[in-house]
């Protein structure tokens, strides 16, 4: 992964989060993983959820339940994120953000 995301850089790429990535990411750290896990987090461009990308995560939530389709909070206020600030997103749950808006960059397999 670290070779990978290496070359997303030497591209040219610009590697974020935002509040919903950092919440996933401590929820689900071990404590060997922190002093690491930190250093990388903090090398991050961070997109905060404002009222505007919240306004959004709630349209996508309104407009996905219509279609039929139930897409979790967390994963909204991502796709919004993304969506807002016109960035692609790199993940291995493709399925989880359907938006068409939303540039999708897939994870290579583990």
């Amino acid at each position: 992964m670290r070779e990978f995301l290496g070359k997303l850089l030497d591209r040219g790429h610009l590697l974020a989060c935002c509040a919903v990535n950092l919440t996933e990411v401590h929820a689900g750290m071990r404590e060997n993983e922190k002093a690491k896990t930190e250093q990388f987090l903090d090398s991050l461009e961070f997109f905060p959820i404002g009222p505007e990308v919240a306004k959004l995560a709630g349209s996508l939530s309104r407009e996905w339940r219509q279609l039929g389709h139930s897409l979790s909070y967390t994963d909204l206020n991502i796709a919004a994120v993304g969506i807002h600030h016109d960035i692609a997103l790199l993940t291995s749950n493709q399925k989880h953000f359907p938006m068409p808006e939303l540039s999708l960059y897939p994870l290579p397999a583990a």
